[in-house]
């Protein structure tokens, strides 16, 4: 009742309801019926004293809660629609609409706020220790422009926050992936020059596949990563982002901060950028709950963290893939071949920064080199079936080498059938060198003869010739040349007869 006081006060000293209400102690409307009020109860003659505030509370405040009391009847059912997320227009609406409720919007929204602050949880303010807990979280960042497509790209900020002494590290990435979480990671213990007991993280996929209150589970990679550098994580319940709230504020202070009226040339320029940043504006702020400045803080905190194995160990990343009709694997927009027997069943695939493993029921079953370039694919042979296997090793070069084996006839049949300038005959020259596994090379080789000499150079001619066995008759040419020697020799007209010369 100290605004009801202090308003009867000045108009017992000669106030005015324009005067007050540019002096911002209430609104015109409130003004007059308080002096009215007043004037009524004798409060503004001096020779009267000043009203108690029980008094004032009898005049000023039964018309509020009378006012409110209106909503009791409805209070259990606008609890339900405030926890549901109704808004208090729409409860406001329905309670005009349907029941007929004579009170005003302000009404309802001031008795929809006190409910929601009685309804609200109460929150403690978490202690750690040094070196105990980081907290980790993303952050949308600065569009940035691509420099060989000149497009404009979204980028997000990764933050890791000291619980203790709210040292940060931050970096601008572009993608919220497995890899890139992990390697932000080992970045950030970098900076640090050391590894905070726990990791207090959200629900993100690239770190929890599937998030729950009890039993949360963590994604392999960021599993093997924290048994490597020796951390717990602990992962918030779902949809409670209060339980790491240092670095929720850590992010908005960063986008807020850094991000506006920057220029960046690019994604190196805006780490190095932010690097500066963090290490000269923000480590050297005093911070608004620890009153000092992280930086000093974190030289009490630095050596309580655990010490960086000498070895960093190997940041993997484990997905599960399909191994597809093709006998390839897809990771990244890259391909990777695993043996035919597997086609189409579920594999395991374990990535580094050097080398693709693909697993079955924890068996090794193919090793690749890592390929970085999207639409590159690497293929072993021994991977594909026979039949592929087969047409990609005997190639142009190997089917020459086996006729010239066989002979000079059979050479020159599949030169022709490779050096068609209109079909690919690759697949009937390797079919007519396999013609001597049953038919032997001598007869291949009079075969391809036959055929050369007919001009018909392909596989079916040189297997009906085999299979008619005429690959040892004479042919047309030989025909012809016995004719006309027979013709000059026994009994031309013309012809001189010199069988006594033989005599």
């Amino acid at each position: 009742m100290y605004q009801y006081s202090q308003i009867i006060s000045q108009f017992r000293n000669g106030g005015t309801i324009r005067g007050m209400a540019k002096e911002k102690l209430a609104d015109r409307k409130k003004l007059r019926k308080v002096k009215i009020i007043a004037e009524a109860q004798g409060w503004l003659s001096s020779k009267n004293p000043m009203p108690s505030d029980e008094t004032l509370a009898k005049f000023f405040k039964k018309s509020q809660v009378s006012q409110k009391s209106l909503l009791c009847p409805y209070k259990t059912k606008i609890e339900e629609w405030v926890q549901q997320g109704v808004q208090a227009t729409t409860i406001h609406a329905h309670l005009l609409r349907e029941h007929g409720f004579p009170g005003s919007y302000n009404i309802t929204q001031r008795f929809i706020k006190e409910l929601k602050d009685k309804l609200s949880p109460v929150t403690v303010m978490l202690d750690f220790k040094p070196g105990e807990t980081a907290q980790v979280d993303f952050g949308f960042g600065p569009k940035l422009i691509d420099e060989s497509t000149g497009q404009e790209i979204k980028t997000w900020i990764f933050v890791m926050v000291l619980s203790w002494s709210r040292h940060m590290y931050a970096e601008i990435i572009l993608r919220q992936d497995v890899e890139t979480w992990l390697g932000c990671h080992r970045r950030a213990f970098e900076s640090f020059n050391g590894v905070p007991g726990k990791m207090i993280i959200d629900n993100a996929k690239c770190a929890i596949t599937k998030a729950c209150y009890h039993d949360p589970v963590v994604q392999r990679a960021y599993a093997e990563c924290a048994q490597g550098y020796g951390f717990i994580i602990s992962a918030c319940p779902p949809y409670d982002p209060q339980k790491k709230g240092r670095v929720e504020s850590g992010v908005k202070y960063v986008k807020n901060r850094f991000v506006p009226l920057r220029e960046f040339r690019g994604l190196v320029d805006a780490n190095q950028q932010l690097k500066h940043w963090v290490l000269e504006e923000a480590g050297n702020r005093v911070h608004g709950s620890t009153r000092e400045k992280p930086l000093i803080l974190f030289e009490i905190e630095q050596p309580t963290l655990k010490r960086l194995p000498d070895t960093p160990p190997e940041l993997v990343v484990w997905e599960k893939v399909k191994l597809h009709g093709d006998c390839h694997v897809q990771y990244l927009k890259c391909r990777y071949s695993a043996s035919y027997r597997y086609v189409r069943q579920e594999l395991w695939l374990r990535a580094t920064e050097t080398t693709i493993r693909l697993y079955l029921n924890h068996e090794l079953i193919a090793l690749h080199p890592r390929l970085w370039r999207p639409g590159t694919k690497n293929t072993l042979l021994e991977h594909l079936p026979p039949n592929a296997l087969a047409y990609q090793m005997r190639d142009p070069q190997w089917c020459l080498k086996q006729a010239a084996d066989i002979g000079p006839f059979c050479t020159q049949a599949i030169r022709e059938l490779l050096n068609d300038s209109v079909v690919d005959y690759l697949r009937a020259a390797q079919s007519i060198l396999g013609l001597h596994k049953k038919h032997g090379d001598v007869r291949l080789e009079a075969a391809c003869r036959r055929a050369i000499a007919f001009h018909s150079v392909h596989y079916r001619t040189v297997k009906s010739i085999l299979e008619s066995g005429v690959e040892q008759d004479a042919l047309p040419n030989e025909e012809v040349s016995d004719a006309l020697t027979e013709t000059y020799t026994r009994g031309g007209r013309f012809c001189r007869n010199t069988s006594h010369l033989l005599n």
